[in-house]
């Protein structure tokens, strides 16, 4: 990328702001009130209107819903055609929008009113006798009958009364003591529990009034399907102008506030920003082209890909830059060339990296989700997308390890890259590839299937006999958790080489021996020295067993000799040795090399977890039994037959009956039947809660892994994306 800034008169910004966007390369810098005499710009005239109209056509999109999929073909839309289409679609579609909120309101309105009948139509008397007379007060309300007729009989004001119950609502009639009182009633219950009703205004009984109620409302909704039937046949004739304009009022309104990121005087301006170094001279031509000499545009440094030190950019030789200032120009190029003079050949609007460009392919690419989720690379960083594809998803796959769920995330994956755009799409991409780790880790652990071992139900022999959670299976979990080990000293030695890189290129190989080099030392050689036969005592027998296990005997490992494991301690030391002379302060994590590894034990952790979820699931919902006699793997039972069968043998031992058991065919009960039932929905429901924690549980912890620990030894993030000023044009052309 090369920094570039772009100096001129103010009397031909819009020139250069009409070359720079149809280029389309230049990310511009914003101006940060550095200089004295330079201030930030402003929009230039007609921002406010044609703001205005875009917030009206945005405005008019959202009554009409318009999407992408309305668009027509592209084609050009002149000034005069925007402001008088626009108008007319906006006076048509707000004349029908507020018909239709008018509609809707009163269709609102009707439902209340039904709503506010209910308790009346459960009373059973007519409205017309609940009001209008002169010696005796009505008064409607929900409340206990009893309470209320106890309070009325107290009150000394009430000479007779009489309450008149329907469900929950009563009716009282009174008659006061004085007939000239007001409220009476009402006093009286001041005491008791009661939701006062107001009587409708209406003489019909409550049937007869929610009846014409809902014939008005049947006639509004009427109104309301004419009025949206008359707005789909805007939208389906305004669509395409809408999404135009929208476009073509986008580019306009970029234009015009441009000079907001601009560095200005009273006279001249000062634009700077970031272009790929090979488009620098296309760059420079167009804006010269444009406005000829009355600009100047240079190029003030190249960053490189790799950081050196302090500065990421080398500065440009004048005979590089490009474009000369007018020197005939009057006072404003004068004050121009004064722009230019300034910190020693140009006004800098700061030091800001470079933006970023992330290019992973169409394979990786999506995992630039998960990098961008921790921090954008910085320019003079390492884009670790390429190594997050190559472990997330097998870190995932590794802890469910199942076809049944695997097929199920690549199907989940599938649907939404298919429906959807955007981050939902890369997470897609992304469910599908652990997806298809899984079914691979699946298959590896015995074809696992929800939790069962199908090549049991293939009668074939499989080499690997579980995950652990059997009585024949644990010595397998065990070399797990040594895989789980080695991982995670690959995957840090991957993180720590990257980081005695990047150190050496920013200071020199001294730096990078103290800085990196050291982690590497401790690292390799603490692990070096725990896989060795160098005092064995401590050490537990199954971190040498495991290569003979996971090669099914073909290779075996009894440790490093000691003297291998003797020089595996005194390299940590050295890397002790070197980290308290460069980072003094570090050496109180001297141990983290070792911690860091052993926190990717949690690989195999879920994977029993989930695994033991899902045996949990079967055992609950099938059944099992061990055969003690055989290979002491579990075995589902599922039937009645062979659920007897298994209490019948001597060999077999029954861990649990299970629900779907209880079922015979031969004699059909409902208790039978029910059991058959619950036992399929346990299994349902509780493959279904295994296969969502697997998400947040094998899913968090990869992503842990490559954050916390991967990422904490050579990445920073906090980079920024690349936004190069202009847009690709979909529905308009520029004539």
């Amino acid at each position: 990328m090369s920094r570039v800034s772009v100096t001129g008169s103010k009397r031909v910004i819009d020139d250069v702001i009409e070359a720079a966007y149809a280029h389309h390369s230049l990310h511009v810098t914003d101006y940060d009130d550095r200089y004295e005499g330079f201030e930030p710009g402003t929009s230039l005239d007609g921002a406010e209107t044609v703001n205005e109209r875009l917030v009206t056509v945005r405005s008019l999109e959202s009554i009409l819903d318009v999407d992408e999929d309305d668009a027509e073909v592209a084609r050009s839309l002149d000034d005069d055609e925007l402001v008088a289409e626009l108008e007319r679609v906006r006076e048509r579609v707000n004349e029908l929008n507020d018909e239709r909120d008018e509609l809707q309101a009163a269709i609102r309105d009707r439902q209340e009113e039904i709503d506010r009948m209910e308790p009346f139509a459960e009373l059973g008397i007519d409205l017309e006798y609940l009001r209008g007379y002169d010696s005796v007060e009505v008064v409607v309300g929900e409340a206990k009958p009893d309470a209320v007729e106890a309070a009325l009989a107290d009150a000394d004001s009430i000479d007779v009364f009489d309450v008149f119950v329907g469900g929950d609502v009563l009716a009282i009639v009174a008659r006061p003591t004085d007939p000239d009182a007001e409220g009476v009633v009402q006093d009286a219950l001041v005491g008791v529990d009661i939701a006062l009703l107001d009587v409708p205004d209406a003489d019909a009984s409550p049937e007869e009034y929610v009846a014409e109620l809902e014939a008005e409302q049947a006639d509004l909704r009427d109104e309301l399907a004419g009025v949206e039937r008359q707005l789909e046949s805007v939208k389906e004739e305004a669509a395409g102008f809408l999404l135009r304009a929208e476009e073509q009022l986008t580019i306009e309104a970029e234009k015009k506030e441009a000079p907001l990121s601009f560095a200005t005087t009273e006279n001249a301006f000062v634009a700077e920003g970031w272009v790929p170094t090979e488009t620098y001279p296309d760059f420079e031509a167009a804006i010269v082209d444009a406005v000829g000499d009355h600009v100047e545009v240079e190029e003030l440094e190249r960053a490189s890909f790799t950081p050196d030190g302090d500065h990421h950019a080398e500065p440009v030789e004048d005979g590089d830059a490009g474009g000369s200032a007018d020197e005939s120009a009057a006072d404003a190029d004068r004050e121009a060339e004064t722009a230019v003079a300034t910190d020693g050949g140009h006004a800098t609007h700061g030091t800001d990296d470079p933006p970023v460009v992330q290019d992973n392919g169409s394979a990786a690419g999506p995992f630039e989700l998960l990098v961008q989720a921790f921090g954008r690379p910085k320019y003079s960083e390492f884009d670790p997308t390429l190594l997050v594809f190559l472990t997330f998803p097998a870190m995932f796959g590794f802890m469910i390890g199942d076809v049944g769920y695997g097929v199920l995330y690549a199907a989940i994956g599938f649907f939404m890259y298919s429906n959807y755009e955007g981050a939902f799409r890369e997470l897609g991409s992304v469910a599908m590839w652990a997806g298809g780790f899984t079914i691979l880790f699946g298959i590896y652990f015995g074809i696992d299937l929800f939790g069962y071992h199908a090549y049991q139900l293939l009668g074939i022999h499989w080499p690997v006999a579980g995950k652990g959670l059997s009585p024949a299976d644990l010595n397998w979990g065990l070399s797990f958790l040594v895989v789980s080990v080695v991982f995670g000293i690959v995957h840090l030695n991957v993180g720590h080489v990257l980081s005695f890189v990047s150190t050496a290129q920013q200071h020199d190989l001294k730096h990078a021996v103290y800085e990196a080099g050291s982690w590497l030392l401790i690292l390799n050689g603490a692990w070096i020295w725990i896989f060795s036969q160098h005092v064995p005592g401590p050490k537990p027998d199954f971190l040498f067993e495991a290569v003979s296990i996971l090669t099914f005997g073909a290779v075996s490992f009894s440790g490093f000799p000691v003297v291998v494991g003797i020089a595996g301690a005194v390299g940590a030391g050295l890397g002790i040795v070197l980290l308290g002379i460069g980072e003094p302060p570090e050496l109180a994590e001297f141990l983290s090399p070792i911690v860091n590894v052993i926190s990717y034990a949690r690989i195999m952790a879920v994977l029993l977890a989930k695994g033991g979820m899902a045996l949990a699931v079967n055992l609950l919902a099938f059944g099992a039994y061990i055969d003690d006699g055989g290979d002491g793997s579990f075995h589902f039972i599922f039937s009645a037959d062979y659920l007897a069968k298994v209490q019948e043998t001597a060999d077999y031992e029954l861990v649990f009956a299970g629900i779907t058991t209880a079922f015979d065919p031969a004699s059909i009960g409902l208790v039978g039947i029910v059991a058959l039932v619950g036992g399929i929905v346990v299994a349902v429901v509780g493959h279904v809660v295994v296969l969502l924690l697997g998400v947040t549980s094998a899913g968090i912890q990869a992503v842990r892994l490559e954050y916390v620990e991967f990422f904490g030894n050579f990445y920073e993030g906090g980079g920024r994306a690349y936004l190069p000023f202009g847009r690709d044009r979909k529905y308009t052309r520029d004539d």
